[in-house]
């Protein structure tokens, strides 16, 4: 059996079952109550920094969508360590996690290589935090539902929105954004840049999102949302904050966003 072994556990997030099992616990003691105006949820876009930073903001959407049936989740972040031309689909048998392992649905992640040509299968790549950090929150929330790994590198956003169209023909799949947004800029540049994000993402608006505001997972954020309009969706943002709510430090900050994304 090939595991994809955790590369961030212990350092993003606790390696303990019982330590990790607090932070949810705790994330959800502070949930906020919000009224939805999505029924049926088609996608998310969640951060994945360190959980003391992005953490809240990540377990808000995953509380979101929490009683809800899918078929599969399909997991698409950025590659920050190993460049790619295209994108890398996971062929493992399991996806390590601290609260057990993740069941990949490996059948599924071969029917998309062979469908796409800019999907290979690079083990390198998978050492992939954008990806991984979602991983417990899938297992905590849906511990029997298999999952895809995809990690993209340099690739067209309108090619990997072909293949969130593929994967959104089976109407009960299910797919999750990963993406940060500015990075290391002062609290009020931050606001100002994450806000033109923000802005672009609610009203799903592609040119706003090339106005100066920056994502390292802008491609998947812009391929997300260009299926949304293509199929008349609708954008919610649940949370947004930066990591001076977490260490105090405003000078130099990184900015946190969950959103949901459907009907």
């Amino acid at each position: 059996m090939k595991i994809r072994k955790s590369a961030v556990s212990g350092s993003f997030y606790p390696n303990n079952t019982k330590e990790l099992l607090s932070y949810f616990e705790h994330f959800n003691a502070l949930a906020q109550e919000r009224v939805l105006e999505i029924n049926e949820p088609k996608a998310i876009i969640s951060p994945h920094a360190g959980y003391v930073y992005s953490g809240f903001t990540a377990n808000e959407v995953y509380r979101c969508i929490q009683h809800k049936n899918f078929k599969r989740f399909v997991v698409i972040g950025p590659s920050h360590k190993v460049f790619i031309e295209g994108a890398s689909i996971a062929l493992y048998d399991e996806m390590e996690t601290p609260l057990g392992n993740l069941s990949v649905d490996l059948e599924y992640a071969h029917e998309l290589k062979n469908e796409f040509d800019n999907l290979c299968f690079n083990p390198f790549v998978h050492a992939e935090h954008s990806t991984e950090t979602q991983m417990p929150f899938l297992k905590n929330y849906f511990p029997n539902t298999p999952v895809v790994e995809i990690v993209y590198g340099k690739i067209d956003y309108l090619q990997l929105c072909k293949i969130i169209s593929y994967i959104m023909l089976e109407s009960d799949n299910f797919v999750v954004i990963s993406t940060d947004l500015s990075h290391f800029y002062s609290q009020e540049d931050a606001n100002y840049l994450d806000s033109i994000f923000l802005q672009a993402i609610q009203n799903l608006d592609l040119e706003k999102l090339d106005s100066g505001c920056e994502a390292c997972g802008m491609i998947g954020v812009k391929a997300i949302a260009l299926y949304a309009i293509q199929n008349h969706l609708k954008s919610q943002i649940i949370d947004y904050r930066t990591s001076k709510e977490a260490n105090g430090d405003a000078s130099r900050v990184v900015g946190y966003t969950s959103v949901l994304i459907g009907k």
